[in-house]
């Protein structure tokens, strides 16, 4: 049993289907000065070919995953065009004496390192994009084939060390049941693919390729990120009920999608709703039973660009959300940038503490001409929806009324130009730093609303660094510290006659859930794939039920009797 990280649920059984990667040889001799003309025509060649495939693949990933993902090839078009990073091979050629490859594998490694060493997960993983590009290029300098899923003739589970966007973009869906991968983690373009597939994938397994040989019997768990190879006729019988199990279930949880999140007893009702990154994500949140967007994290519209989009991108974006879930509710994070997370066109400093530096409303706040395009977008886009406004990374008082000045000065602008807007429209905060939270009371003051940022607040709160592997164990939603910042905000907030929402990855865990409805929480918003499981759990119970639970887990002194609690319960009601 090999066990790797969970990126895509489910469960599959079939045949192995070895992706080995060619083995492309680097000259690394010097060339003479009558072969660089050679050399530099060679690369020009390879670039135009990369284009021309990258092109294709990209018409495909769109026809077949949608115009989201198929912006993964526009960023990758965008490497090949990057004048920087084609006249740095091509100047080492020229003042090297170097071979095209040699140069391009030399130029790629800086910035596959580059990304690598940055702390947020998410650009980390861009590294991957320019492997995938530089590779690509490289066998095409050298006019070495590049392999395909798209011409499999029969149904499998690939194996590879790997697998680059440009291989899951070109997959046959209907012949791939399910991958597992060496590398990866569950923010890689592997694993968000999987999921928009909805194929069954284990990634960061660290040798599976090597452990697996063509033909082989695999057995992919999704849902536990385990992968088996050749296991016994027990085994087998034994997924091929779970694969059953898993199935049924997913049926029933579509019985749930238009159900509403209330107890048992109909004593208490809740809010369920999805965090998206774009607007191409409303659709699933909407298939599985959002009731709102609980998190709009609109950084993406800043990232893979290289300037800063203008008010008219952000407004069309904004609106096509609030068009899509109207009469649903919708929070809009404002940017949520800096510190770990760089932007090209944005000159960021160098910092020893980045998650406790100048990032989010900190950076907005100095920067009050660039946060006040993205509040005017949102802005008008209120008046074709039910948006919401809300401010990241909010340590005080002072900080909501300098950004509240500055969504003051949009609203009177477009007042003047006669734009019209929600003069309704709620302004709220992401709980996610101790302090507001110790400090709720006199900030429900401030906001419409608070919604807890339990990814940070956790980290925050018990000095772990969530990224950090030696101390993730250390890393506890459960922990009584954290339980108590939680309840000391839902309680603040509603003695202000206001409402508390999270969306925290600790919103969508079901074990988390019957706690949180117990403390009072308004608002659960989560990936919309944790949204039926979510409201199956909430369905369950009586507020009673809830309530006592919430008390009882309060009362606890350590995470592991929390969890042995509820996790009793829960098995219990289903």
């Amino acid at each position: 049993m090999y066990q790797g990280i969970a990126a895509s649920p489910g469960i599959e059984i079939g045949k192995a289907f070895v992706l080995k990667e060619v083995e492309i040889e680097i000259n690394t001799a010097n060339i003479s000065e009558e072969k660089i003309d050679r050399e530099i025509k060679c690369l020009e060649e390879g670039i135009a070919k990369s284009r021309e495939q990258l092109a294709k693949i990209r018409e495909k990933a769109e026809l077949e995953l949608g115009k989201d993902k198929a912006k993964i090839f526009d960023a990758h078009m965008m490497v090949l065009d990057d004048p920087m990073f084609i006249d740095e091979i091509k100047d080492k050629i020229r003042s090297e004496r170097i071979t095209a490859e040699n140069a391009i594998n030399q130029v790629a490694k800086k910035y596959i390192e580059m990304f690598n060493n940055m702390e947020d997960e998410y650009l980390k993983e861009r590294a991957a994009d320019i492997k995938d590009v530089s590779v690509r290029l490289i066998k095409n300098v050298l006019g070495i084939p590049i392999h395909s899923l798209a011409d499999l003739d029969e149904e499998v589970i690939v194996i590879a060390k790997d697998l680059t966007p440009s291989d899951t973009a070109q997959m046959d869906k209907t012949k791939v049941k399910a991958f597992a991968t060496d590398m990866g983690g569950r923010t890689s373009h592997t694993a968000i693919m999987a999921r928009s597939l909805e194929i069954p994938a284990v990634v960061g397994l660290g040798s599976i390729s090597r452990c697996v040989s063509e033909g082989d019997t695999v057995i992919v768990d999704g849902n536990k990120g385990v992968v088996l190879v050749n296991p016994s006729e027990d085994i087998l019988k034994q997924y091929g009920e779970l694969k059953l199990e898993y199935q049924r279930f997913k049926e029933e949880m579509k019985k749930l999608k238009d159900l509403p999140a209330e107890t048992k007893d109909g004593e208490r009702r809740v809010e369920v709703a999805a965090n998206i990154g774009t607007p191409k994500d409303v659709k699933g949140a909407l298939d599985r039973g959002a009731e709102g967007i609980g998190l709009y994290r609109t950084e993406f519209l800043y990232m893979d660009r290289e300037n800063l989009p203008d008010e008219e991108e952000q407004f069309r974006a904004y609106k096509e959300v609030a068009e899509a879930m109207y009469p649903r509710p919708v929070i809009i994070r404002t940017l949520d940038i800096g510190g770990d997370k760089k932007l090209p066109f944005l000159e960021m400093p160098k910092e020893l503490n980045p998650f406790l530096g100048w990032r989010a409303i900190r950076m907005c706040l100095d920067n009050p001409e660039l946060f006040k395009v993205q509040l005017r977008a949102i802005l008008r886009a209120s008046h074709y929806g039910k948006i919401r406004i809300m401010y990241p990374m909010i340590s005080s008082v002072s900080e909501i009324r300098r950004a509240n000045a500055i969504l003051n000065e949009a609203k009177e602008e477009l007042r003047r130009e006669s734009k019209p807007f929600d003069e309704n429209l709620e302004v709220g905060i992401m709980v996610e730093i101790p302090s507001a939270a110790v400090a709720a009371d006199i900030l429900a003051k401030e906001v419409d609303f608070f919604s807890i940022g339990t990814n940070d607040l956790i980290q925050y709160t018990l000095a772990v660094d969530r990224m950090n592997e030696k101390i993730a164990r250390l890393y506890e939603p459960f922990h009584p510290a954290v339980l108590r910042l939680i309840k000391n905000v839902i309680d603040a907030s509603h003695r202000a006659g206001k409402w508390t929402g999270m969306c925290g990855e600790m919103a969508g865990d079901p074990l988390a859930a019957p706690i949180l409805l117990g403390m009072g929480l308004d608002e659960f918003s989560m990936s919309a794939a944790s949204i039926p499981q979510v409201k199956k759990v909430i369905r369950s119970l009586t507020y009673e039920q809830a309530k006592e639970i919430a008390n009882r887990a309060l009362e606890m002194e350590n995470p592991e009797e929390i969890r042995e609690m509820v996790g009793k319960i829960i098995s219990e009601i289903k």
